[in-house]
């Protein structure tokens, strides 16, 4: 069993879209689609998403992705008339990233809890000032604790940086304790990430500083030496 995913959207060709794409990355992850009304127009159906969180209910939690407002509520209705919702979690995460990115760690396993936060952590973010220079953490507004680690790593994956391992180191330096920093962008947004560009044979400069700060570099680093699982 693995966590699996509902994506709701206005419509029917976007959310079928979205899971199409997510499907290919996690192929042994449950995702459906809820887009549009049940005639066929543009809009939400609550009848569309109870079917699919029904569908859902024998894995090991759901995570909801919505578009727009207004899909965001029949979602929220659909859990409140839901048979058993215990384990349904609304991610507020940007719908094709979010999918992307939750459905990969779907596949690596991650609990119901940290495929939300691999969703939400794809969501853009304006840029930030990388990690201060190593040394004790001193007191006042500016002071972050831990230690400070650093790595140098060389893509070597044809396909270099797109969305797959952007969405894999995303989704696991979410679940970590560390704010860690990749060629300058914030390593926990699959959309910072995938803006670097970073072909074959790109170095990522990783720098993390906090309590998981060398588990966050020794992760990135054994995904790129992985070739992320690609050719």
């Amino acid at each position: 069993m693995t966590v699996s995913i509902v994506v709701v959207s206005h419509s029917e060709k976007i959310a079928d879209g979205a899971a199409e794409l997510a499907a290919q990355m996690a192929p042994d992850v449950v995702i459906l689609a809820a887009g549009g009304t049940t005639d066929g127009r543009i809009g939400t159906s609550l009848e569309k998403v109870l079917a699919a969180l029904d569908q859902a209910s024998g894995a090991d939690g759901t995570v909801v992705l919505t578009d727009l407002g207004s899909a965001v509520m029949t979602a929220e209705s659909a859990l409140e008339f839901a048979g058993d919702a215990a384990g349904v979690l609304l991610a507020d995460a940007p719908l094709v990233e979010g999918v992307v990115a939750a459905a990969v760690a779907a596949q690596g396993g991650a609990d119901v809890q940290a495929v939300k936060q691999a969703a939400e952590s794809a969501r853009g973010s304006a840029p930030q000032p990388a990690p201060p220079p190593q040394g004790d953490a001193t007191e006042g507004p500016g002071a972050v604790e831990g230690p400070e680690f650093t790595g140098d790593f060389e893509i070597i994956n044809e396909a270099g940086m797109h969305a797959r391992p952007a969405a894999k180191i995303a989704g696991g330096l979410s679940s970590l304790d560390a704010e860690v920093f990749v060629n300058g962008v914030d390593g926990t947004s699959m959309t910072a990430l995938m803006t670097l560009a970073a072909g074959k044979g790109a170095v990522l400069h990783v720098e993390a500083r906090g309590v998981d700060a060398e588990r966050a570099v020794n992760f990135v680093g054994g995904l790129v030496q992985a070739g992320f699982g690609e050719p």
